[in-house]
């Protein structure tokens, strides 16, 4: 295990939905309970775990998007569960970048368009030359001018991963990458993220049903309903 300092850190992270007022019969819903983590840069983590079992939002938590009810989470220093929202998404533009699901592509926007958005968000005057480095890499250099609808779902996932990677941030969360791509697809998405994740030496968290995905990370934290139960370090 590295000896630096954690890029990112959670103690005692709690999210806690309470009963009804009044309805003693019903528990509280525990989503995540005492969860503590490290996770060092350049490390590569899948969180894994049954449906339900707070997978995705501990993503959340860890990337700033949501406020625990208990607990700290700290990312490049910054103790983001004392901040604001304000603070915490300027946080997020200058360290974090996502990948998700469903691609989140704006429609409106060509794929070119897609892959700058970020990178004109925080100023990036080479914004145009980066988006079209990034998809050349992803196999997309002539399909820059293509909208969404004009895509395949693993085109759009490649966009989305030019678009994550484009913005050159220290750490990337992925939630379910391959999960909307047909088995051939998905192999080839993960491929290119692991490529290109070796060359940023990214600092990479990713949520996942797929076992062959999460033993391509460094390490596997496994949840069961709302608790860290194991961590697996993987040797593929």
């Amino acid at each position: 295990m590295s000896t630096t300092n954690p890029f990112l850190a959670t103690k005692g992270l709690s999210q806690v939905i309470n009963s009804p007022n009044g309805q003693t019969d019903q528990p509280d819903l525990h989503i995540l309970d005492q969860v503590n983590l490290n996770i060092h840069p350049g490390e590569t983590v899948a969180i894994v775990g049954a449906s339900g079992s707070g997978k995705t939002t501990l993503l959340g938590m860890l990337a700033g998007l949501d406020t625990p009810s208990h607990g700290k989470v700290f990312l490049a220093g910054n103790e983001i569960t004392a901040l604001d929202e304000e603070a915490r998404a300027d946080i997020r533009k200058h360290h974090v970048s996502f990948i998700f699901q469903n691609f989140q592509l704006l429609p409106s926007l060509s794929a070119k368009e897609n892959v700058m958005l970020p990178l004109e968000v925080k100023g990036d005057h080479k914004a145009a030359q980066l988006a079209d480095e990034y998809l050349q890499r992803v196999g997309l250099g002539a399909r820059g001018h293509h909208y969404p609808n004009q895509l395949s779902g693993g085109e759009q996932q490649r966009v989305a991963i030019a678009r994550a990677f484009a913005a050159q941030a220290p750490i990337l969360f992925a939630d379910e990458p391959t999960g909307n791509l047909d088995s051939d697809t998905g192999a080839h998405i993960e491929t290119l993220l692991f490529e290109l994740n070796r060359e940023a030496d990214t600092t990479l968290v990713l949520v996942t049903h797929d076992a062959k995905l999460a033993d391509r990370c460094q390490r596997t934290i496994r949840l069961q309903a709302g608790k860290l139960q194991e961590e697996d370090v993987n040797h593929a």
